[in-house]
């Protein structure tokens, strides 16, 4: 499935469409996910309905299905990059510096 090519709401009911045929094939009900992910039942509906919903939810859900640990295959962890590294000089970077663009001067007042 190429998600580039979905909206934002159609990527959101997609993911929240899986993890239901996810709780589904586990053959879990929504209430058992609830107590098992520690949050309202009302919570998993609205998610799996594909409703507005946050990521920690998404997290309680994958953490209740024992597959948090899927996340690392979603968003792999960068690292830094080998040149990156030699310009820091071993010191791993802490803050971005912002776009390059002229900023206004300060006022001298």
């Amino acid at each position: 499935m190429d998600f580039n090519k979905l909206s934002d709401d159609d990527v959101l009911l997609t993911l929240t469409q899986r993890v239901k045929k996810r709780r589904l094939n586990l053959n879990i009900t929504q209430d058992e996910l609830s107590k098992r992910a520690g949050v309202h039942v009302q919570t998993i509906k609205n998610f799996e309905s594909g409703k507005s919903t946050t990521l920690l939810t998404f997290i309680q859900i994958l953490r209740a299905f024992g597959e948090l640990d899927s996340l690392s295959l979603f968003l792999p962890d960068p690292g830094i990059s080998p040149i990156e590294l030699l310009k820091l000089k071993g010191k791993e970077r802490e803050r971005a510096s912002g776009s390059s663009v002229d900023k206004p001067k300060k006022s001298s007042w």
